[in-house]
């Protein structure tokens, strides 16, 4: 039996974090499917298949990954998919609080279940938000984004 899992967001851009989280899901699951949010309400940095050109970009190592796009409920696009599990970072407490709602509330209206894993020390501080500050004013990048993500924040902000 194969078993998949989704890593879901916005990605705006890919962080370490996010990297650190989607390669040991890929070290567990058979499948993994990153997926991007699209949200037509919010206006990212980076347009949607930018975000996506960027993971495929960090993750042609991995065998197992799928990147794909999503609007709308995630549990319709994992039953649409035969993906039965989210996997989700914490960083810190504040995330459980929301991310356990989330979970409760996909496994209440789609049967899906959520796996937390937590983020590995090194990353705890990273945001997408956070590492956007810092690139909007010229900031050192190292060791929050790999190098073609910096290269392409250096790039869209000047």
């Amino acid at each position: 039996m194969t078993v998949a899992a989704v890593v879901p967001g916005s990605f705006d851009p890919i962080t370490l974090g996010h990297l650190d989280i989607v390669r040991r899901a890929c070290e567990r699951f058979d499948r993994v499917v990153v997926a991007v949010l699209e949200n037509p309400r919010k206006q990212g940095l980076f347009p949607v298949d930018e975000r996506m050109a960027l993971i495929r970009a960090v993750t042609d190592d991995l065998a197992n990954l799928e990147v794909d796009r999503f609007e709308g409920l995630l549990v319709d696009f994992c039953n649409a998919r035969g993906i039965g599990i989210v996997c989700k970072g914490l960083r810190a407490v504040s995330d459980f609080e929301y991310e356990l709602q989330m979970a409760q509330m996909n496994h209440r209206i789609g049967g899906i279940e959520t796996v937390f894993m937590s983020t590995s020390p090194e990353h705890s501080y990273l945001s997408s938000s956070l590492v956007k500050e810092v690139a909007r004013f010229g900031g050192p990048l190292g060791g929050t984004v790999p190098d073609v993500v910096a290269d392409a924040l250096r790039d869209k902000l000047g």
